[in-house]
């Protein structure tokens, strides 16, 4: 395995130059920007220079180096201090630090990754960063022990302050990261006892240190400021086979003569007066964005080192190309984003079928035959895997990963929605193609990690079964109504609500496909008819989004519909053809991949000409109002729903063949 040892300690006087450094080019990027937090990157300034000089493993010349140690900023409004440390290590310039928070600039409000070279996670809503390092820690325990534990052998660190302790989020992902011993989490807690609204006790008065020690973690106390105190407790967490957690006790705002350990230094420009009495307190340089010579030279030497172990890494790369050719193969696809060759063939296809299956129970046939062909699918649920059918037992590693051992694909993530939503970010940044199963209401538990897989255009995927009113007598509390609507709110996700096993199959291949973007299925509790595809149009039409099913020449009456509402839509365009009506149903199964497709593509499918429209889907009509036009029928759900059998709710709420025949003739259809 590659070292854990903490490199040598460098001269004391240059190390708290460099902390120095660090402390005021984040005072000055606030100042310049007139915006910003510049406590929280003051209080850390003397564990960042501890992290660049002695613990960080990376390569500023190929910031996506695979095996790099991964660096989270959990406490992203703290971003310029991550910035500052990205500049010394020669990734971004002294303009790119003077551009903080300005439109187009690389510096933005708080880390984004892929927009920021060398910002590996993006930093933003409290606890988020940390939550998603679990994913991190997993992916590369997973890899490593597949592969090579000598060729992926890297830490996650962390750093997190009293907010991310204080969301709920922490606490899921803690949990997770203890039960699996995921030891190369190290995170510093910024303890500097100040938040937005004043001094932490106002709220906060729990023993963090006994609730991580409870949670399976490796709890150190120690003097956030002292460097060799830094080194010495990452030197112990890399030895200790938990995740650790060191509690830095700092100060917010260090070395603002008037400000630090105060909450004004917090998220506000400290003041051009505060920063130059700051800098004469010890003699710094009066100039702003000032970096002393010395520093400089100390990091020529630094990059030269880290380039050496990026040198060693190649050569362990090459030495495994030798033994063992299809490991490396393999590790060398990963890291390129490849998907294997011919995948798509894998996916299965399903005869013609009344009776049908539930899309949930296609989902997971279709699953397993992808799992079979693609390694690095990986995933699982909320403690509801037979109910999603989202268990693997197809291909390699389909077994469940536990402490100890990672290899298997298979997660149990536990009642868990929000941390397993950040998980499985994590784990696709890491190049692994992950799901998060649940059922769709509980969706509303994990939107804000299905938000940030969006924002940080991940791979992820996310799978909602008992996608309705359907569900039945658990009533509605576990029932959507709105949840369909609010997914595709959410940009650049597709929303996958596939009307049977056919389209499933497609819907995956899709997600699959999407390198660069997150994918979400709405899947049945109940069975759908499998439809005749020789009878029907390919449901290939559904990697478009929406295709035409079923058509009938000079068509009057349109149907448009998802899901299970599908199947509605054709056994009310029969009845109509037995009345001599001309009908064309639009089965459409992603809106959002739908309106992506090209302009005449679009007009085919649903021609301005047929103004006679129904739109069928269990949910609430909003989203849907540009396909209705003016004189359209919306057969949906606008209100909560009730508990009882699903075929009583269907006829109580008016998703029969009768209901909705009965509204076309009062619409004078």
């Amino acid at each position: 395995m590659m070292a854990t040892h903490i490199g040598k300690a460098i001269d004391p006087e240059l190390s708290q130059k460099i902390a120095t450094t660090i402390r005021f080019l984040a005072a000055d990027g606030v100042q310049k920007a007139k915006s910003g937090h510049p406590g929280m990157p003051m209080g850390c300034a003397d564990i960042a220079t501890v992290l660049l000089t002695r613990v960080l493993r990376i390569d500023p010349s190929d910031t996506n180096w695979f095996n790099r140690n991964r660096f989270v900023l959990s406490a992203g409004h703290g971003s310029m201090l991550i910035y500052s440390m990205l500049h010394l290590a020669g990734v971004l310039s002294m303009d790119d630090l003077k551009q903080f928070r300005q439109y187009g600039s690389k510096t933005p409000g708080h880390p984004e990754v892929h927009d920021v070279p060398g910002v590996d996670v993006t930093g933003g809503p409290l606890a988020a960063g940390f939550a998603t390092s679990a994913g991190l820690a997993l992916a590369e325990r997973m890899l490593a022990q597949r592969y090579s534990d000598d060729v992926i052998d890297h830490f996650t660190y962390v750093i997190m302050g009293d907010g991310c302790h204080m969301e709920g989020l922490s606490q899921e992902a803690a949990s997770f990261a203890g039960h699996l011993k995921l030891g190369k989490i190290i995170a510093f807690y910024d303890d500097n006892e100040i938040s937005i609204e004043g001094s932490t006790n106002i709220a906060f008065t729990e023993n963090v240190n006994k609730r991580y020690e409870a949670l399976g973690w490796h709890v150190q106390d120690i003097d956030g400021h002292n460097h060799d105190a830094i080194a010495a407790a990452v030197e112990e967490a890399q030895n200790d086979p938990r995740p650790s957690l060191i509690v830095c006790h700092t100060v917010i705002g260090r070395g603002a003569p008037k400000k630090q350990g105060t909450a004004s230094s917090h998220g506000e420009p400290l003041g051009e007066e505060e920063i130059l009495a700051a800098k004469k307190a010890i003699g710094w340089s009066e100039e702003t964005f000032y970096v002393p010579c010395e520093v400089y030279d100390y990091f020529k030497t630094r990059r030269a080192e880290w380039a050496a172990i990026r040198k060693e890494w190649d050569a362990k790369l090459a030495g495994l190309e030798k033994s063992e050719p299809k490991a490396a193969a393999e590790i060398k696809r990963i890291i390129a984003g490849e998907m294997p060759a011919n995948w798509e063939k894998a996916r299965p296809t399903f005869p013609a079928d009344p009776k049908g299956m539930a899309s949930r129970a296609s989902s997971g046939k279709v699953l397993n035959a992808f799992a079979a062909v693609i390694d690095e699918l990986v995933g699982g649920s909320a403690d509801l895997a037979p109910s999603n059918k989202s268990e693997m037992t197809a291909g390699k590693w389909n077994g469940y990963v536990s402490a100890g051992e990672y290899f298997n694909r298979n997660i149990h993530f536990g009642v868990r929605e929000h941390a397993m939503g950040n998980i499985v970010n994590g784990l696709a940044l890491h190049g692994l193609i992950p799901f998060g199963a649940t059922f769709l209401v509980f969706h509303d538990y994990m939107r804000a990690a299905v938000r940030l897989s969006s924002i940080m255009h991940c791979r992820s995927i996310w799978l909602y079964t008992h996608d309705s009113f359907y569900v039945g007598e658990d009533g509605p509390t576990h029932q959507p109504v709105e949840q369909l609507a609010s997914l595709r709110a959410i940009p650049r996700l597709h929303l996958m609500r596939p009307a049977d096993a056919n389209e499933v199959a497609y819907a995956w291949q899709h997600a699959l496909s999407r390198k660069d973007a997150p994918t979400a299925f709405a899947m049945t509790r109940q069975d759908l008819p499998t439809l005749d595809r020789e009878k029907y149009a390919c449901a290939c039409g559904t990697l478009k989004g929406g295709y035409v099913l079923s058509d009938d020449e000079n068509a009057e009456i349109m149907f448009i519909a998802t899901g299970s509402e599908v199947s509605l839509a054709l056994s009310v365009a029969e009845e109509l053809r037995t009345q001599g009506r001309k009908v064309r149903i639009v089965s459409m199964p992603c809106l959002d991949l739908f309106r992506e497709q090209p302009a005449d593509y679009q007009a085919a499918v649903i021609p301005a000409s047929i103004t006679r429209r129904v739109v069928l889907e269990a949910g609430i009509r909003q989203g849907w109002e540009g396909y209705l036009g003016s004189d359209g029928i919306f057969v949906g759900k606008e209100d909560f729903g009730t508990s009882g059998p699903y075929k009583v709710l269907a006829e109580k709420f008016g998703f029969t063949k009768e209901a909705v025949l009965a509204k076309i003739k009062a619409a004078k259809f």
